[in-house]
């Protein structure tokens, strides 16, 4: 028997991520194509039963923002950057810990130096912010913009999932109305037809007051079977900053040096663009929105994102894969050279102390929703802000569709 044969029985079975910070429960009963207006009561399941619509329950939840990026839409952008972990991290916390997927479609006018731009739906949200990062107002000046345009890239070229029991939204965001005298153009009555046949929801949000814009804004959302609604030009993002944010942040930072990927050149090439984007965050993004990220991280949803599949640590812990039988090109560079029983011991060392890193996060997020519920019961309503615009609405449109919301979200 090989040397490597031989350790397979050390192998010690970690589990990791173990807790999630919260307790939402979501369970879609509806089909795709069907009304998404009507809503079902949820469904009452003793525990101790089968569970009827296990089958049905979402384990998807893909959510596009079509983002009007002009040049009057400096604030609202930075909002969104500092906000985007926020909302993954309430779309996380539902029992059967979906799986989160946020695409982009940062939008401008014929003219501009793009009309659209098109970030594909990902569970990798570290690459999605690193791209979401590079965007900023500039252009635009003409009153409408290309928001035909963008409504039709967030339907068709975006890779939504052919899951029925996926819950899919799209939220258009901007200040100006579409142009509709570009005669080339797909109109946005049959870009958003499009998305109710596919089971896609069309909420709007405008930015600001102009009066040409709230009417195609309303028109869009009914529509699109889902709701209007208005924010102050920047958004009016619920900005908290905590004592626990640095300490979030920097154990989310520990996390991402325990990564270990292995497979074909290719696989790995992909990763290292996985990881250059995580770097770009821990390097530009703020504390603040570091530590939210860290929220979702410590979340199950959240683990795609922090670890990601292809990872040795965790293939060999939970026993997807047998390091004996991993050929050599296939390791990460930093162990091939190592003897096999010192590539063990430095597998569970870090699985080990992967573990350690959870359970910290874990205490430390709850120190922080706590001191963030602190402050919001200090201050005055935060309904018209964009953090609870998005999240209220989302719990809501969730309840419509036979999903069950339970809890308190903390998004700030």
């Amino acid at each position: 028997m090989s040397a490597r044969h031989s350790m397979k029985s050390k192998v010690l079975a970690i589990s990791l991520f173990v807790v999630t910070a919260g307790v939402i429960a979501l369970y879609p009963i509806y089909q795709k194509g069907n009304a998404i207006t009507g809503g079902t009561p949820p469904i009452q399941i003793d525990p101790g039963q089968s569970d009827p619509i296990k089958q049905s329950q979402a384990k998807k939840i893909e959510l596009v923002f079509a983002l009007d990026t002009t040049g009057s839409m400096g604030g609202l952008i930075h909002a969104a950057k500092e906000k985007i972990w926020s909302i993954a991290t309430n779309m996380a916390q539902a029992d059967q810990a979906p799986e989160i997927r946020i695409g982009l479609v940062a939008f401008r006018d014929r003219g501009d130096e793009y009309i659209t731009k098109v970030i594909d739906l990902s569970s990798d949200l570290d690459s999605v912010y690193a791209q979401l990062m590079d965007f900023s107002a500039n252009g635009g000046g003409d009153g409408p913009e290309s928001v035909n345009q963008a409504l039709h890239d967030a339907v068709h070229k975006i890779s939504w999932s052919q899951d029925n029991d996926a819950f899919q939204v799209i939220f258009l965001v901007g200040d100006a109305p579409p142009h509709m005298d570009y005669q080339d153009d797909v109109k946005y009555p049959v870009s958003i037809q499009a998305a109710v046949d596919k089971g896609i929801l069309v909420n709007t949000i405008q930015c600001g007051n102009d009066r040409s814009t709230l009417s195609k804004w309303q028109t869009m959302a009914s529509l699109g079977h889902g709701r209007f609604f208005n924010v102050a030009q920047d958004g009016n993002a619920v900005a908290v900053s905590t004592p626990y944010d640095e300490e979030l942040a920097t154990l989310s930072s520990e996390m991402d040096r325990t990564r270990m990927y292995y497979g074909s050149e290719a696989k790995r090439k992909e990763k290292k663009r996985k990881q250059e984007a995580t770097d770009k965050l821990h390097e530009s993004a703020s504390v603040e929105s570091r530590a939210r990220r860290g929220m979702f991280n410590a979340s199950k949803s959240g683990k795609k994102n922090q670890i990601g599949d292809g990872d040795l640590v965790e293939d060999v812990a939970s026993g997807r894969a047998d390091l004996a039988t991993v050929p050599t090109e296939n390791l990460p560079e930093a162990i091939r050279e190592m003897p096999v029983v010192e590539q063990q011991r430095l597998i569970e060392a870090t699985a080990k102390k992967r573990a350690e890193l959870e359970a910290k996060m874990k205490e430390t997020a709850k120190k922080r929703s706590a001191y963030i519920r602190q402050q919001m019961e200090e201050r005055e309503s935060t309904a018209d802000s964009l953090d609870d615009q998005l999240v209220g609405a989302l719990r809501d449109q969730a309840k419509d569709k036979g999903l069950n919301y339970t809890g308190e979200s903390i998004t700030y």
